[in-house]
């Protein structure tokens, strides 16, 4: 079974994703961490960022593999940096297919989560949910996220920043942030992380 859910930026995607994917005994998938990985090293090879053909030769020479605790691609810096990298339909392309053969690779099955899991990557999952929150709340959440990291920086900037991401995910030329038209929709603004994972597990466990 393939459980593919998108949403934007803050909207708890990684947190429910792995803990759905525990529960279940699934493959815990997070692509948007492939991609901060990929922006990643780009910076430190000092690559430019907008030339394309550099970018997909990286994409397609660099091998990812699959570690919780990569805290340094989580920084703001690649936070700004990841569009350059996403937007490339090329470096995408790349992308996508080591998305597809780590769920494929999984034989219980794989908990991926993502901008275009259910539209792009895994369209024909079993299960597609389009998670959701508000801009405060995620703001909040990534405040509170950073600060325990020991990162500064305002509530007022994380907001900005947020909305700026967004508009960028919507807009994206290739794999552009967007719910699925079979996707169930989640807002988890006012709900707690346990909550949303029994209702997730609850439609899953129905299938």
């Amino acid at each position: 079974m393939i459980i593919a859910i998108d949403g934007p930026a803050g909207s708890g995607k990684s947190t429910i994703a792995k803990l759905v994917a525990a529960k279940l005994k699934f493959l815990y998938i997070d692509t948007g961490a492939m991609y901060r990985s990929l922006t990643l090293k780009a910076m430190q090879k000092k690559l430019d960022l907008n030339d394309g053909k550099s970018l997909i030769c990286l994409a397609r020479n660099t091998k990812i593999k699959l570690n919780p605790k990569s805290a340094k691609i989580r920084t703001p810096e690649v936070t700004n940096n990841i569009s350059y990298i996403a937007n490339v339909p090329g470096v995408r392309r790349e992308m996508v297919k080591a998305q597809r053969a780590f769920g494929f690779r999984s034989k219980r099955g794989a908990v991926l989560e993502g901008r275009d899991i259910g539209t792009v990557v895994f369209p024909d999952a079993e299960r597609k949910f389009y998670l959701v929150a508000s801009v405060k709340e995620r703001a909040r959440r990534r405040f509170k996220e950073l600060k325990a990291k020991g990162m500064k920086i305002s509530l007022k900037q994380i907001e900005n920043d947020i909305i700026i991401r967004d508009k960028k995910d919507k807009t994206r030329p290739v794999g552009a942030l967007k719910k699925a038209k079979d996707a169930i929709l989640v807002d988890t603004t006012n709900l707690t992380i346990e909550q949303v994972v029994e209702k997730v597990l609850s439609y899953v466990n129905d299938k």
